[in-house]
């Protein structure tokens, strides 16, 4: 009963509105200045409050709903990021469902033509397990994306179970390490390796590298040491609505002065 009445609730706040855009700051670790925004999906329920997206997204992708609203967040980013700084890109997660189903070339070529956005400035996220089914499809579709100007970044890199493989079969612009290295960085041998490979695979390939999760300033100097291009987590900020991004760009932004001069 609890699933059906979720699955309703959600049709419904997609008619009528009710999901909204958060974004999380990516910062380069030399500058210190803030490179793109990740959007991410919330959903603040009249009744039981803000519902997780580990709730809602499984539930969204089973029912098919994903479609919908990985078009909406793709649309909705698109029209917020133009309003941005130039330097600062949208990244935008996606669905494998969103490659097995629709088309995803003409969405996203739609998004980019309504809002303006150029599409140099669009990083588009995807995970491993999109390569593991109908890997060659999916391929040529990233190709498409390619050619279009757009980014494509691994997210979770190291997680899965062919991940190196997947670096040769396409030219990713950005490996995202997953923070379950990153946490344990400091105290696990075995995770300070993994960052350190996964580094020096993104310098050998021409990738940059993003480091996701960091919550503390040891965390962040000790990935800078490893050679990682950028870092994301609550160190930085906790994901913020479109509203405040404006003063939070002001304040990293400061914060990177103070840490130039100093």
């Amino acid at each position: 009963r609890s699933r059906r009445s979720l699955e309703r609730d959600m049709r419904s706040a997609l008619v009528q509105g009710d999901f909204r855009l958060a974004y999380q700051p990516l910062v380069n670790l030399q500058t210190r200045k803030v490179t793109a925004f990740e959007a991410l999906m919330r959903w603040h329920h009249p009744e039981r409050g803000p519902v997780p997206p580990s709730e809602f997204i499984p539930v969204a992708e089973e029912m098919g709903l994903i479609m919908q609203l990985g078009e909406w967040a793709l649309r909705q980013g698109c029209m917020e990021a133009v309003h941005w700084p130039e330097e600062i890109n949208l990244s935008v997660n996606l669905s494998p469902v969103q490659f097995a189903k629709g088309n995803l070339v003409s969405t996203v070529m739609s998004a980019l033509a309504s809002s303006g956005l150029p599409a140099s400035r669009l990083e588009l996220e995807i995970t491993e397990s999109v390569l593991l089914e109908k890997s060659e499809r999916n391929i040529r579709i990233l190709n498409h994306l390619r050619a279009l100007g757009v980014r494509i970044s691994m997210d979770d890199f190291g997680t899965g179970y062919s991940s190196i493989g997947y670096l040769r079969s396409f030219p990713f612009d950005k490996i995202k390490i997953d923070q379950s290295f990153v946490q344990d960085v400091l105290v696990d041998k075995g995770s300070l390796a993994i960052v350190r490979a996964i580094a020096g695979l993104g310098v050998s390939f021409g990738m940059k590298t993003t480091a996701e999760g960091v919550e503390t300033e040891e965390q962040m100097r000790c990935l800078n040491r490893e050679g990682c291009t950028e870092v994301q987590g609550y160190l930085l900020s906790k994901p913020v609505p479109p509203a405040e991004l404006a003063g939070l760009l002001q304040q990293l932004n400061t914060n990177a002065a103070s840490v130039s001069d100093s």
